[in-house]
């Protein structure tokens, strides 16, 4: 998946708790979050006078992406065949954070698993498909 395919993925997908998200689809999300923040941040600054005291239009960014942050830590948590009970390890500081960013980086389950089919089967079909279509026209 690439950037704007996880970024796509995250907000139609903004409130879906189950099924998986492959690795790419977390990490362009996460990169996603973070310069919008940055870049939230910066007009910020440079609107008012007051910053950081008042930030709204990052405080505006964070809420409108929360809910879909929340679900792609879950699809991903599913990826792995975990429960997304565990994106509340998040809250153990220190340990709990790097814990999640460790078990993001591994690969997800290979095949299906009991949260749903394997994404990047999916993605290599769609991909060999495509690939057939252009050699074929």
């Amino acid at each position: 998946m690439d950037f704007w395919g996880a970024i796509k993925s995250g907000f139609i997908n903004y409130a879906t708790f189950s099924g998986r998200a492959t690795r790419s689809e977390y990490w362009y999300w996460t990169l996603f979050i973070v310069l919008g923040t940055f870049a939230m941040a910066i007009l910020d600054a440079a609107m008012f006078s007051n910053w950081p005291a008042i930030s709204p239009l990052e405080s505006v960014f964070s809420l409108l992406t929360i809910l879909p942050s929340l679900a792609v830590w879950v699809r991903r948590l599913h990826d792995l065949d975990a429960r997304g009970w565990w994106v509340l390890v998040w809250f153990i500081p220190l340990f709990g954070w790097i814990a999640l960013i460790a078990v993001f980086c591994t690969r997800g389950t290979t095949g299906d698993n009991r949260f749903g089919p394997d994404r990047l089967k999916e993605i290599s079909l769609r991909l060999e498909a495509r690939a057939r279509v252009r050699r074929g026209a």
